[in-house]
């Protein structure tokens, strides 16, 4: 009897280990959901994803703007109506003064057309431009970091799952061995085999295996709704996901600097250092003279002033020059808080580099954990397998006692759950360290799907003139 429960045993739990993570062919053969196939759907509709896509469309503006600091600027005003005139003239030429008056309606109208140029501005345009095209370059560098943040919680989300379905199917054959167990224990106290005190501990094994499997459908429910909030789809069966050490630099200095230069976070704080540069420039124009050119022409029908003028013109091409002497030192206040700015970035761009260089340390030391990991549980379920085997003749034989075999189910259950965990590790330390030296990337992990090309938005409107839509049709 004792032989045939531990048969049953070995076989539900390597059966769900099996189904759960070492890609069997009857998952293979059947419509998996892969770990690339996860990656893809949430590479396209992650909304945090797609969210970081339109301000960065938002960020290109700032370009044109700046550049239309270079153009002119026309404007056409007219204006016409019905008017009453009335004036009383003092004649002085007599002696004594006489008086004439004049009075009436008239429609007066006119049109005007202005144009203005600005030739010379302390070369604030100039400096304004570069601005927005660093801004738009560290606006690329974020997108990549949340195209990394996304495509890791992908994966995490994915092996989460991966995992809890496999520890889900631990604890229910765990449950089913144990009610098996309980029901021969019962078997064997109703002939007299073993006391009343075999039935409780049977007793105690089975509740306390009915609350880890509640635990572990909580857990399972828990990461399928994670999934389908960071992929945007209801999972499928899901196929074994599989470390990616191969795109990773071969040793831990070869990371290192991988991670100084190439990390988003790092490139981010970069261009916001040419950023702040740019801003101290357009800060300083305020003190450089100003030199425009403005030409306008009016065209007037009656007067407003007058009954006696039927029409009129006026055209004027005049130039400006504005000096700047003192303006209440708001300028030189500007000057040095955007300096104050630059020294911050230079800061922020210094622990960029540190943070970037801590995390590829600590995901470095994970991966290698998560790989001894490995090789640590697996030993210990086939260790724990052939304790149970031991266990269970020598409960045969007498040697052993029920609480002793069940102690040994729990290990070798605790054993799996410990394998598939360090299983999961594993993957997701991988990606990790793939993030933290940048390379997180579709082109990298060479996904199927066409890549976001942030440079395609960028040319359409940098040199756009006028029109109100979006290169979308918006």
């Amino acid at each position: 009897m004792s032989f045939r429960l531990g048969r049953v045993w070995t076989g539900s739990i390597a059966a769900a280990a099996m189904c759960s993570v070492a890609l069997p062919l009857s998952i293979s053969q059947v419509r998996a959901d892969t770990i690339e196939s996860a990656l893809i759907q949430a590479y396209r509709n992650n909304p945090t994803l797609n969210s970081q896509r339109a301000s960065m469309r938002a960020t290109d503006e700032g370009v044109p703007q700046a550049l239309s600091g270079y153009r002119p600027k026309v404007s056409i005003s007219a204006y016409g109506g019905e008017q009453s005139i009335g004036s009383t003239t003092k004649v002085t030429s007599t002696n004594p003064a006489t008086y004439s008056k004049q009075n009436g309606y008239n429609s007066p109208a006119s049109a005007s057309i202005t144009a203005s140029q600005t030739l010379f501005n302390g070369f604030q345009t100039a400096s304004k431009t570069r601005q927005a095209e660093a801004q738009v370059l560290a606006s690329r560098a974020t997108l990549r970091l949340t195209e990394q943040s996304v495509l890791l919680d992908a994966v995490t989300a994915y092996m989460n799952l991966l995992r809890d379905t496999a520890i889900l199917g631990l604890q229910k054959s765990n449950v089913e061995v144990l009610q098996e167990q309980l029901r021969q224990v019962r078997d064997r106290f109703n002939v007299g085999e073993v006391t009343r005190t075999d039935v409780a501990q049977s007793e105690a094994s089975l509740a306390s295996g009915r609350s880890q499997y509640l635990t572990a459908e909580s857990n399972f429910k828990s990461s399928t709704a994670a999934y389908r909030k960071v992929i945007g789809s209801t999972p499928g069966k899901l196929a074994a996901g599989t470390p990616v050490d191969r795109f990773a630099p071969p040793n831990l200095n070869a990371a290192i600097s991988a991670a100084t230069v190439n990390h988003p976070s790092v490139v981010s704080a970069q261009y916001s250092i040419d950023v702040a540069q740019e801003q101290v420039k357009v800060a300083e124009s305020a003190l450089y003279p100003t030199v425009s050119v403005q030409g306008s022409f009016t065209k007037n029908y009656l007067s407003t002033s007058s009954l006696n003028t039927m029409d009129s013109y006026s055209g004027s091409v005049l130039g400006q020059v504005s000096v700047p002497i003192y303006q209440g030192g708001a300028e030189y206040s500007l000057i040095r808080q955007a300096k104050e700015t630059l020294g911050q970035k230079r800061i922020d761009f210094d622990a960029a580099r540190d943070a970037a260089r801590q995390t590829v340390v600590q995901s470095w030391g994970q991966l290698e954990a998560a790989k001894g990991n490995i090789e640590a549980t697996t030993a210990q379920v086939q260790a724990s397998e052939i304790a149970l085997n031991g266990v269970r003749e020598e409960a045969r034989v007498g040697q052993r006692t029920t609480l002793d075999v069940l102690n040994a189910q729990q290990a070798l259950v605790n054993a799996r759950v410990a394998l598939v965990t360090a299983q999961r590790d594993r993957v997701v330390a991988s990606y990790t360290l793939l993030a933290g030296v940048g390379r997180l990337t579709p082109q990298v992990l060479g996904l199927r799907v066409p890549v976001y090309q942030a440079e395609v938005h960028y040319k359409q409107v940098r040199d756009s003139w006028a029109g109100v839509r979006t290169p979308d049709g918006r």
